[in-house]
């Protein structure tokens, strides 16, 4: 109770100031210093008292401030270590405030190895690097000022208004119009390429990639302005921004955040030709684009109402994938979210309109319920709600009533009451309802139907899989039978296993892969085929399965394989090393340089997924595990990335349970840098 009350006061306290107080706008001059992981600078606020007010305050988290002044008279503060406090000098009406301040920011903004400086806001408060607040309802026109070196590019919200060279420091001008949450505040600091094009409307389009991946620069990016037209034409109100950047970053927290006019995603989504058949953008990058509007634009006022964002964000990401990939991949995908959904639901009791909601809840069932919705009123309809809500709440925050009351104007037959209790305020997801509409579909139908055979015999179905199977139908019933193949009789399933293969689907021909636990001598040069097929993935399941299959040929695999990398996390190339060292292939200097190579990529000096796969890999290979190794998992168990933290921790914690690992372990703590023998300590002292 004690902490419910706090976060009501916390929230009382914010609204309270908003209302009497409303930040116009925002001028940062700062720098930032790589090496001490410092930010610094002026900042200027121009805002508004409303009404009478004891204390103004501004969220900064364990920041230093010095010359302040409110409408250029220096004044007394305070600084609580979360917020700058200020309690003289304004009056009535407009003023400004000017300060200089130091952060050491420990979240928020992130420093990887003097490669990249990035920022991510959402969820961990811009006011960890900038001084802004963490209420989401004050909205600031935000203008930065940057300084840094020359050699490298500074990308932050906004048009780029002018920039200059001093010396060995460059100053980037990034300038907005119209005001924002701070949670949307960016800032990028690395060396990139970039390129311009424009929509259909005039908005530019700024893509940004690495000088290293200028070669995976159109697969990336590929469909990018189709889903821009398609999602401005589709939402049915103006992209309200001056122009739209994309920049991938190392190590990034998620899959990508919408910062206002400047998406950041992770540099997993950078992939070459083959890459794109495992893992592209395409969903992500209409994902964080349909944010600008819903999140950006209008803002929920709440946690309460987050779905507002997300679940919008998610459903026209589908939608933008249906217009690229089609209708079978639109309602395959609900399909999937479905199932989700529904075995979330069995565990999972809290509702979407619910802060506490999980993010399956927010995205896949806010999408699904905008999907009922659009689907009961009508495309068109729809579509006239949203622009009317966009319309009238832009700039604002807002509450799901206020989305509904515009659904309601234009719908007046529709339920929205029993909309809210099904879709919002009920935990369970209605599978009846979505599977009805899904049933509209009639390749759905037919996904339906072949699920059902699992309840027949394989002789029964036989002659039906090699009909649907030689069929054009969408992969996923093909996969499904390839499923309900994986306990037959080879010899019953050959002819079956052989028209899946020569339908030259990327994901048919996989499932055949990953789902034959046994590949007959007969069989072996039909699997080896799978070596050449373009996906990463593909290789490196047969790749596996082959060199454990046939012994006497894993030469003529590794040596197909030895220039194989795969995508972004180095998955195919850390397997080949790992094979590497479990074959009389290579002679012992062959073995040395190739585990040489495995250490390496468990260093700092690569992202999070490579580290993870060298990792496991390192552990299961043929060769003692040395003090470098060990060192760079204690290192791992600083990094920025939750994820990784955990394995790491996880990975030692197991290690421990072996005592010549802990032996091992405490005769390295007296050769680790400072924070990485706490690190190890605080493990070790574990019971």
């Amino acid at each position: 109770m004690k902490f419910f009350f706090f976060l009501f006061l916390s929230f009382f306290s914010f609204a309270q100031q908003t209302s009497k107080v409303d930040f116009k706008t925002a001028k940062g001059n700062i720098s930032v210093d790589v090496n001490q992981k410092k930010v610094f600078g002026t900042v200027n606020y121009v805002f508004e008292v409303k009404e009478s007010i004891d204390t103004i305050k501004i969220d900064a988290q364990k920041m230093t401030f010095s010359d302040v002044k409110i409408n250029k008279k220096s004044v007394k503060y305070s600084n609580s270590g979360k917020t700058l406090n200020l309690f003289e000098g304004f009056k009535k009406g407009k003023n400004t405030v000017t300060f200089y301040y130091e952060a050491f920011p420990k979240q928020t903004m992130y420093f990887v190895d003097k490669r990249q400086v990035w920022t991510q806001g959402q969820g961990k408060y811009t006011s960890h690097w900038f001084p802004s607040f963490d209420d989401v309802n004050e909205k600031v026109i935000f203008n930065m000022n940057v300084i840094f070196d020359k050699n490298y590019n500074v990308i932050a919200n906004g048009f780029l208004k002018n920039s200059y060279v001093k010396d060995h420091q460059k100053k980037w001008y990034y300038e907005m119009k119209k005001p924002m949450s701070s949670y949307l505040l960016a800032l990028v600091i690395g060396d990139f390429y970039n390129k311009i094009i424009a929509s259909k409307s005039g908005i530019p389009l700024q893509f940004f990639i690495q000088p290293k991946d200028t070669s995976k620069f159109e697969p990336t990016y590929r469909h990018s302005k189709q889903i821009f037209d398609y999602l401005e034409k589709e939402i049915g109100f103006n992209y309200p921004w001056k122009l739209y950047k994309q920049v991938p970053v190392e190590d990034f927290l998620y899959a990508g955040m919408e910062n206002t006019t400047c998406t950041i995603f992770a540099q997993d989504f950078v992939v070459d030709e083959i890459g794109f058949n495992d893992r592209n953008y395409i969903n992500v990058n209409a994902h964080e684009l349909a944010h600008q509007w819903f999140g950006d634009l209008v803002t929920a006022k709440s946690g309460k109402h987050h779905w507002l964002q997300e679940g919008f964000a998610t459903y026209y990401a589908l939608l933008a994938e249906k217009e690229i990939f089609g209708d079978d991949y639109f309602n395959h995908q609900l399909y999937r979210n479905s199932l989700q959904l529904r075995n979330a639901a069995k565990t999972d009791t809290i509702p979407v309109m619910n802060e506490k909601a999980s993010s399956l809840s927010f995205y896949q069932k806010g999408a699904w319920a905008l999907h009922f919705m659009r689907e009961k009123i009508g495309a068109k309809l729809f579509q006239k709600a949203v622009q009317n809500y966009l319309k009238k709440y832009q700039f604002k925050n807002v509450e799901t009533s206020d989305f509904l009351a515009e659904v309601k104007k234009v719908a007046p037959n529709f339920d929205t009451v029993a909309f809210q209790k099904m879709w919002l305020e009920d935990y369970h997801f209605p599978t009846d309802v979505a599977n009805e509409i899904l049933r509209k579909s009639s390749f759905m139908q037919t996904l339906f139907d072949v699920q059902q055979l699992r309840k027949k015999s394989f002789a029964e179905n036989k002659d039906t899989f090699a009909e649907l199977l030689k069929s054009d139908l969408f992969y996923p019933i093909k996969t499904e039978i390839i499923y309900q193949l994986k306990d037959v009789n080879f010899a019953d399933k050959k002819e079956l296993l052989e028209l899946a293969m020569q339908t030259n689907d990327i994901k048919v021909r996989q499932s055949v892969a990953e789902f034959m636990d046994e590949i007959p001598l007969e069989f072996k040069a039909k699997y080896e085929t799978f070596l050449d097929d373009k996906s990463y993935e593909t290789r490196e399941i047969a790749l596996i399965k082959l060199f454990n299959a046939f012994p006497e040929s894993q030469a003529i695999y590794l040596e197909k394989a030895k220039n194989w990398y795969g995508n972004n996390d180095l998955g195919l190339r850390t397997t080949f090393l790992l094979l590497s060292q479990m074959t009389d292939t290579f002679d012992e200097n062959q073995k040395q340089n190739y585990f040489s190579e495995l250490v390496d990529y468990t260093s700092s000096n690569y992202e999070s997924s490579v580290r993870q796969n060298a990792f496991n890999a390192a552990f299961q290979a043929k060769q003692p595990i040395d003090d470098v190794v060990l060192k760079n998992l204690v290192n791992a168990t600083s990094h920025h990335k939750w994820q990784m933290t955990k394995f790491a921790r996880d990975y030692i914690r197991n290690l421990l349970k072996t005592p010549l690992y802990r032996e091992k372990f405490e005769n390295l703590l007296s050769d680790l840098p400072e924070n990485d023998k706490n690190q190890l300590q605080k493990l070790l002292n574990e019971k």
